[in-house]
């Protein structure tokens, strides 16, 4: 290798240090790091007609491809994998493994050796949440490895994510109940309201759920499912980056790991559940969805993700790399929901401009809007958009990153409030109850709590269509096409049309609060096929 190679950024690894963050002092010399680098696709995924079937197509006709095809038509050259691994090899990084199909090289080093590799300065920084592994500014490359490597996480270790559940506080105590009580639901009893088939129990199905902290207690879920007298389910924990199942309180990240348990097996409660517990870094957020999506042991149908973040917190390569990931997911027919946010359409940012969540805003997965849910004895009386304040309401609006993709041009997808002259990829996609004064009773760390937020929605979607797939005897897949084409004048959505979250205001069809709305699953398997 020369000595002073000629070099090149990597395209979207700008980094900014985290507001009010200072430098607080350098790496320990002896401590070492782990880093994930992203290696071009062999053939390039273009869209959907690549996998054999066209999304629009009813799911029975479409060709989704297996792990084993995937890798080898789609995954990572192993020449491109092999001049990865000779320059971090050549920079004193050790290479602990590589993946074709989830086109990764993971490495090992000092600090000093990724500053070395790559171009950059690692130091510590200090701000209100703690201390971080930071860095700033482009990473580089030797210049013929500009087209390769697409991507390099985990040089920077500053948390990138958020739960999307609140707590509902409530004076009075709360206890769970088979039938309903207050205003608080059990997931069975939004099943009954939302029309879900029945007969039907996930049999044969695997959700799985990826966390970025937090834990369960197998006493918990058995004593939740038992009061609710349902089958005890079987979760299972799956490491990512060395994180494990780690309980602590239910303030915590536990109450995003027991809600999304707990909602999606009980709509589910004979689906394997498996939780993939990942470092809340940009790296291991990305592992744990490669992971996931490659798990050729558990064979994942459905994925539910209730963590994320404004836009413009995430790196341009970090947006990439987690949307080319879920557009995999869609080659293999797995169907992935995402949480759309607690912070109306700013999205918790106060710079009193919209923003919409990352990774709902990502084009290849249906992001989870909320909703006020209220009821007449066993019906619902009245749904409108979740909004309680700009810190309790749903997530919402049009992406600054993504352009509007090809399945919502007939959408009606409003400008941005931003930028009137801006039309990017509009969120949600669908909707269900999340008022956390609505919300749902669930179990965490012995204690009987209710819970809203968006983060409720996604496993709530993933358990209908783990029904869906059951009974359907295969996989439904990529559903926003469906959704925006011959599912949206089937009656497989109640349409929201009251309320707003901030910048954006309900309307009949789809918009940017619920998308189309909440579901009716029995109009929807049928929508389906079945």
């Amino acid at each position: 290798m020369p000595a002073n190679p000629k070099r090149s950024k990597i395209q979207g690894s700008d980094r900014k240090p985290l507001q009010d963050a200072r430098v607080v002092g350098p790496i320990p010399n002896e401590e070492r790091i782990e880093v994930t680098v992203r290696v071009r696709r062999k053939v390039a995924l273009q869209d959907s007609s690549a996998e054999g079937f066209q999304t629009d197509q009813l799911p029975e006709k479409r060709n989704y491809l297996t792990q084993e095809q995937y890798a080898s038509a789609y995954g990572a050259d192993p020449a491109d994998l092999a001049k990865v691994e000779a320059f971090a090899q050549a920079h004193g990084l050790v290479v602990v493994q590589t993946s074709a199909a989830r086109r990764s090289v993971f490495l090992s080093g000092t600090a000093a050796d990724f500053e070395e590799a790559f171009g950059t300065k690692v130091e510590n920084y200090e701000h209100e949440g703690g201390i971080y592994r930071g860095r700033t500014g482009p990473l580089t490359v030797p210049a013929d490895l500009e087209d390769i490597i697409e991507g390099v996480f985990g040089i920077d270790d500053r948390p990138v994510a958020k739960p999307h559940f609140q707590h509902y506080m409530s004076g009075a105590s709360i206890a769970i109940q088979a039938h309903a009580v207050s205003s608080a639901f059990t997931p069975p009893q939004l099943a009954k309201l939302y029309a879900f088939p029945t007969g039907l129990n996930g049999s044969g199905q695997c959700i799985a759920l990826i966390e970025l902290g937090g834990g369960y207690r197998k006493a918990d879920i058995t004593a939740y499912f038992k009061k609710l007298g349902l089958p005890v389910p079987v979760v299972k924990a799956v490491r990512v980056d060395g994180a494990r199942n780690q309980p602590s309180t239910p303030d915590g990240p536990d109450g995003e790991v027991m809600l999304d348990i707990e909602v999606a097996a009980a709509i589910a409660p004979k689906a394997h559940i498996v939780v993939y517990f990942a470092p809340n870094t940009d790296k291991g957020f990305l592992d744990a969805i490669t992971m996931t999506i490659h798990d050729t042991t558990n064979k994942p149908s459905v994925i539910s993700i209730s963590w994320g973040g404004p836009e413009g917190t995430w790196t341009k390569q970090s947006m990439s790399s987690y949307d080319q990931a879920f557009q995999t997911a869609a080659a293999l027919g797995i169907t992935i929901f995402c949480a759309a946010g607690d912070g109306g359409s700013g999205d918790g940012e106060t710079d009193g401009k919209a923003h919409v969540d990352f990774p709902a805003s990502s084009p290849n997965v249906a992001g989870c809007g909320g909703t006020k849910l209220t009821t007449a004895g066993n019906a619902i009386s009245s749904e409108q958009v979740w909004n309680e304040g700009s810190t309790s309401a749903t997530g919402g609006g049009v992406s600054d990153f993504f352009p509007m993709p090809g399945y919502q041009e007939a959408a009606g997808v409003p400008p941005s409030a931003n930028d009137h002259r801006h039309i990017g990829r509009g969120v949600p996609d669908i909707a269900g109850d999340a008022d956390p004064s609505t919300g749902y009773f669930v179990r965490v760390d012995g204690k009987e709590l209710v819970f809203g937020g968006t983060s409720a929605v996604a496993p709530l979607w993933a358990g209908l269509i783990a029904l869906v797939n059951q009974k359907l005897g295969h996989r439904v897949g990529f559903l926003n096409p469906l959704t925006y084409g011959s599912l949206s004048n089937s009656g497989s959505f109640q349409d929201i049309t009251s309320g707003n979250n901030g910048a954006y205001q309900a309307q009949a069809g789809w918009d940017a609060c619920t998308g189309w709305g909440s579901p009716n699953g029995t109009k929807l398997l049928h929508a389906l096929g079945g």
